[in-house]
């Protein structure tokens, strides 16, 4: 696999924080690499993330692959066991890994955050066979490593970790659970109490909240067509549930719903005057909209490419509080960042749509409360537009 990438300056970036040492940090954390060490069919693979960045290449180039790497340290960050995010662990090994003395093989994936602490870099090790296990895992910035776990003995379901500590002795050691991120799990076991612990704290902090907070986004029309039931309110990976969201959504603020609309205009077929949910008598709701001349039609009605295009422009104006995603509720809202995951973002859409979509897209990324990272087949649309960076991938 080759990687090119095109990372244009953005005139719609937003200032990021000076820093103490003169240079330029963000106020949020985010991350602004991914690396697949070895993970599937990538190897030594480094992506860099901006605001905006779309993986592009032909089929079975590694872009669904990509996303599915973000996904699973997301999912390792907020603290999930490692079985519930890798169901299928055998499937992320490299192709033509050979097991060792031990019968072993893994994978081994990372990321880098930037922010207020500068850049932090995490590297996982995870063992796929014959258990499943995270062996290895490195936390560090600026050359420094801030903790470092091993596995020390098989028969046990446990790593041994050493966290920086800069006081009476260098560093902390301790048994930590072979399931779990250790990253995750330091703010139970760091007591803070010296510079050393309360950097390896400000370090995890940073890394957990820019990992945390994303939406994996995949819209399916055949489920959007019909009546919904009323529920939570809370948007769906698949956007299944759109006709109660959108309820939702129109009721708690309608100037975000007025940009929705004219979002919906821009790429829909004929003309659009609103767009709501009508509640039935049966406890279900469906989505409508208003032609402004007397007309009504469902959104069962609309082509496959409008009704992706009008989830997805609907996921890009809306933020944890709606969708289905397990924000990071001890972080105030205003530190925190959304990413959404697109794969297959421009399935289905025609050019005008893909364009109306990108246009929407880098103009919310740019108010920094939301990231997108997608993948299409061809990222030729794209070029001109500031603030957009493409990864090319060939197999």
């Amino acid at each position: 696999m080759t990687v090119s990438c095109t990372s244009p300056t953005s005139a719609l970036s937003p200032s990021p924080a000076p820093s103490g040492d003169g240079g330029e940090r963000p106020d949020r954390p985010c991350v602004t690499e991914l690396r697949l060490s070895a993970f599937a069919g990538h190897r030594r693979a480094g992506f860099p993330l901006g605001p905006l960045t779309l993986f592009a290449g032909p089929s079975g180039c590694g872009k669904t692959t990509a996303l599915r790497a973000y996904e699973a340290l997301a999912r390792l960050g907020g603290g999930a066991v490692v079985d519930e995010v890798f169901p299928d662990p055998a499937a992320c090994v490299p192709d033509r890994a050979r097991p060792d003395a031990q019968r072993r093989r893994g994978f081994r994936i990372g990321c880098t955050a930037d922010g207020p602490e500068g850049p932090v870099r995490l590297d996982v090790a995870v063992q796929a066979e014959p258990n499943l296990r995270i062996v290895g895992e490195r936390l560090s910035t600026d050359g420094l490593v801030l903790l470092q776990t091993a596995l020390r003995d098989p028969s046990r379901r446990t790593v041994q970790a050493a966290w920086h500590t800069a006081g009476s002795a260098p560093v902390t050691r301790a048994p930590l659970p072979d399931d779990r991120l250790g990253t995750a799990l330091l703010p139970l076991r760091v007591a803070g109490k010296t510079d050393g612990q309360r950097r390896v704290l400000a370090a995890a902090e940073q890394m957990v909240v820019a990992l945390r907070s994303v939406f994996a986004c995949d819209p399916r029309p055949g489920r959007m067509r019909g009546p919904v039931p009323t529920g939570t309110g809370r948007l769906l990976g698949g956007c299944d549930n759109l006709a109660d969201v959108l309820g939702r959504t129109r009721a708690e603020c309608t100037r975000r719903h007025a940009q929705l609309v004219a979002a919906v205009r821009a790429g829909c077929a004929g003309p659009v005057k609103d767009l709501y949910a009508e509640p039935l008598t049966d406890g279900t709701v469906r989505a409508l909209l208003d032609r402004g001349d007397g007309i009504r039609t469902r959104l069962g009605r609309l082509g496959d490419g409008e009704l992706r295009y009008l989830a997805l422009a609907l996921v890009l104006f809306t933020g944890p509080g709606v969708l289905e995603v397990d924000p990071v509720g001890e972080v105030p809202a205003a530190l925190q960042t959304l990413t959404v995951l697109a794969d297959n973002l421009d399935r289905g859409l025609d050019p005008r749509q893909r364009a109306e979509l990108l246009r929407l897209a880098a103009r919310m990324c740019d108010r920094g409360h939301i990231r997108l990272v997608g993948a299409v087949s061809d990222a030729s649309w794209a070029a001109g537009l500031a603030g957009v960076t493409v990864v090319h991938l060939e197999p």
